[in-house]
């Protein structure tokens, strides 16, 4: 991961207005964040707490009603930046009607590729996706786990340096699932920045540096995951070659009973216990930063 800044956010806020221009929604608060370049990015929050707003923003595909965001050091209102940039919504509006070569072919066009290059990237992403035997399918027989990964395959098709991803593995089988979530390791790989907002925790937990917990608009936890899952005030002791008698001792019975010391650490509690501590806090104390207690039975020895 890069010190390099590809998103930022500053007191970032979005409220939506009735007719009559009343308030109706607070929909995002003085966000402020950072990402970098190469990380996987996770935004995590209920229904309503303002992911899918934040990533409109981020797009340009939303005025925000005050702070602002920049991507690649542009305001998101620049559309140059979108070369850059691909964007799988929750939710893919694609051309029913068409198979996807047509599909790929049809949006890498609107990026000004030759034929040539347009074949190559389109061959090389349907097989990416794993969509190789469907590809003169039409789009209409697709099932909703294909339609995701042509959906992907579509935000690909510019090989864009920093890729959003709105609910990625919606829809998928417990394997397409591992092939998406290896799918965004490999981008990650490549040094390119994803965004992702995912309500299946450890999908989230699997394969992103860092993380940002929203709640009603607000920023509830922002860190990196294995820090913020790291149980402060418990001790795991993992070693090999131990008696049942000597398991429960420490440090210095461990040498007596020339057992191996494999591993002395904090043990992890899960992302979801933390994401269901943080929206409980949050609920009780609203409009502050949550405050996350360690469970009280997690860790062994």
């Amino acid at each position: 991961m890069s010190e390099e800044i590809v998103v930022q956010t500053r007191a970032l806020s979005k409220v939506y207005r009735d007719f009559w221009g009343r308030q109706k929604v607070r929909a995002l608060k003085a966000l402020d964040l950072e990402v970098h370049r190469g990380e996987v990015f996770g935004l995590l929050g209920p229904n309503g707490s303002g992911k899918t707003t934040t990533i409109k923003l981020i797009l340009g595909l939303l005025f925000p009603t005050s702070g602002e965001s920049l991507v690649f050091g542009k305001g998101a209102n620049d559309v140059s930046k979108n070369e850059r940039i691909g964007f799988l919504p929750e939710e893919s509006y694609l051309y029913r009607f068409l198979n996807a070569e047509e599909t790929l072919d049809f949006y890498a066009r609107l990026f000004d590729m030759t034929p040539e290059v347009r074949q190559e990237r389109v061959d090389t992403l349907i097989k990416q996706v794993g969509l190789d035997r469907a590809r003169k399918r039409q789009l209409q027989e697709y099932s909703k786990g294909m339609t995701r990964r042509i959906g992907l395959a579509q935000a690909l098709i510019n090989n864009p340096d920093l890729v959003l991803l709105d609910e990625p593995t919606s829809g998928l089988d417990p394997i397409g699932t591992r092939e998406m979530k290896d799918m965004i390791l490999r981008l990650k790989d490549e040094g390119k920045t994803v965004i992702m907002c995912s309500h299946l925790l450890a999908d989230v937990q699997d394969v992103c540096d860092r993380i940002a917990i929203l709640h009603q608009g607000e920023l509830k936890e922002m860190g990196r995951v294995d820090t913020l899952l790291k149980v402060a005030d418990v001790t795991q002791v993992r070693a090999r070659g131990l008696s049942k008698d000597c398991q429960n001792e420490i440090r210095e019975v461990i040498s007596r009973h020339n057992g191996e010391l494999l591993e002395m650490d904090n043990p992890t509690t899960t992302l979801e216990e933390l994401f269901l501590s943080i929206v409980r806090d949050s609920e009780a104390r609203p409009g502050r930063r949550a405050k996350v207690e360690p469970p009280a039975d997690g860790g062994s020895t």
